[in-house]
């Protein structure tokens, strides 16, 4: 009944928009794309009483189920994961210690049953760190390049929702700046953010661990260490948006309850403002998970919020044309 609401909003969105036709191809013509086209129209024309000039145009995405696919398990984890294997030789006390044990075991159903986030803080910081930027930057490249997602057959950079990329692409033609800002490991997103999403790597914002500027050979490095210094995500969302960017954002993209704080944010600032949740209800094509899944949680209550609020909501299943490249 929810979702009957949030479609009903949408119907709402309709109003003066341009020829629609050519823009945003992989979306189906519809109140959800109308929405997002008649947002940028306003915001964009100077003679709309929303217009935005173009340095204050922010846009942020969430990463993992936004831009791109996260389940069973986001593509980060898999890296890590697979760093906690090589590492293994080193530490053999990890075959008896969780969640180590079930990592080495692979044993997939037991690592989501049992994932905290304090448990994947604790991993991430020891995978994580022990190099320099640049020695870590090169591994999460060759992970990229030989990594292939089980279901689908494809590198993970491959497997990117061609309609929000369709969005950023749309918002930086408008003189947005597009921030991606995620709960995932800052420098991993940047390693490809450029390449994949064309977000540079200034851009991003993610949860971050602490780096100590030392000298090797007697050249300055920046090694990582193996503790966190903040965590991007739910309420560290709007809290690193304004440490980082300084302005709060016009438009915000997510897909969980950990990108809920984020579209508050963004919701109550002055004049017009475009807050979209993606909701995966494709099994077909991708995945259909909601409340149930520890991946990627949509709540009821998040949904909810969205009705209250008049979020958009996007189906996958009946707003996307396409939903890889």
């Amino acid at each position: 009944m929810i979702v009957v609401f949030v479609r009903l909003f949408l119907l709402l969105c309709v109003g003066s928009i341009g020829a629609t036709e050519v823009l945003l191809p992989s979306w189906n013509e519809g109140a959800t794309k109308n929405c997002i086209i008649d947002f940028l129209s306003a915001v964009t024309d100077k003679n709309n009483p929303d217009y935005v000039a173009p340095e204050e145009r922010v846009a942020v995405f969430d990463q993992d189920g936004t831009l791109w696919v996260e389940q069973p398990i986001p593509p980060e984890f898999l890296f890590t994961f697979d760093r906690i294997r090589s590492l293994a030789p080193l530490h053999p006390e990890w075959q008896t210690v969780e969640p180590y044990k079930s990592i080495l075991a692979r044993d997939t159903t037991s690592i989501i049953r049992n994932m905290t986030s304090e448990m994947i803080a604790k991993i991430m910081a020891i995978t994580h760190s022990g190099m320099t930027t640049e020695v870590f930057g090169q591994i999460v490249n060759e992970w990229l390049d030989h990594a292939v997602d089980p279901r689908f057959k494809k590198h993970y950079t491959e497997l990117v929702y061609k309609p929000m990329i369709e969005v950023v692409d749309l918002l930086k033609k408008n003189e947005f700046s597009v921030y991606i800002v995620s709960g995932g490991s800052q420098d991993f997103i940047r390693v490809y953010s450029e390449k994949v999403y064309r977000v540079p790597p200034e851009n991003v914002i993610g949860t971050t661990g602490k780096t100590r500027y030392e000298y090797i050979d007697g050249q300055p490095v920046l090694m990582k260490l193996p503790e966190v210094l903040f965590i991007d995500n739910m309420k560290g969302k709007p809290e690193s948006i304004n440490l980082f960017i300084g302005r709060r954002p016009l438009a915000a993209f997510g897909n969980s309850t950990g990108d809920q704080q984020m579209l508050e944010w963004t919701q109550t600032g002055k004049g017009r403002r475009l807050e979209l949740l993606v909701y995966h209800d494709d099994p077909i094509r991708e995945y259909d998970y909601g409340p149930e899944s520890k991946i990627g949680t949509f709540s009821e209550a998040l949904m909810s919020e969205a009705v209250k609020k008049g979020w958009i909501v996007v189906s996958m299943k009946n707003d996307w044309k396409v939903i890889f490249p």
